[in-house]
């Protein structure tokens, strides 16, 4: 049997633009990414901190160093620049995976500059 488990995520991101009029998904500067082990075309759940929205969608890399966090499409209609928003991706795995793994977490500064990254829940 495998189980849905808490893969990774980008903490207290900060949404530098919100764009309606493209096709989708959100945008995650490429060095966020990686720091985080999250992939181009990973579904994602973000919750808005600002008003309780939760969302799926998945990603495209920005452009590395930029800092940019971007909901596109109707997606865009959920945020407002500015707001706080918490990324999160998920892995399916076996029970026995699960008991071993650790979930990479990335704490943001308000510039999206990364404040702290460890492995496993605290």
């Amino acid at each position: 049997m495998n189980i849905t488990m808490l893969y990774s995520k980008l903490h207290r991101a900060t949404v530098t633009e919100a764009n309606l009029n493209y096709v989708g998904s959100i945008t995650i500067d490429q060095e966020l990414l990686d720091s985080a082990n999250m992939r181009v075309g990973q579904k994602v759940d973000i919750v808005n901190i600002n008003n309780g929205e939760r969302f799926s969608t998945y990603i495209i890399a920005g452009e590395r160093g930029k800092r940019e966090i971007c909901l596109n499409g109707a997606a865009a209609r959920k945020v407002h620049v500015g707001d706080k928003i918490i990324i999160i991706a998920y892995a399916s795995m076996t029970e026995e995976e699960a008991d071993e793994f650790q979930p990479k977490i990335v704490i943001l500064e308000d510039d999206n500059s990364i404040a702290q990254a460890y492995k496993g829940l605290q």
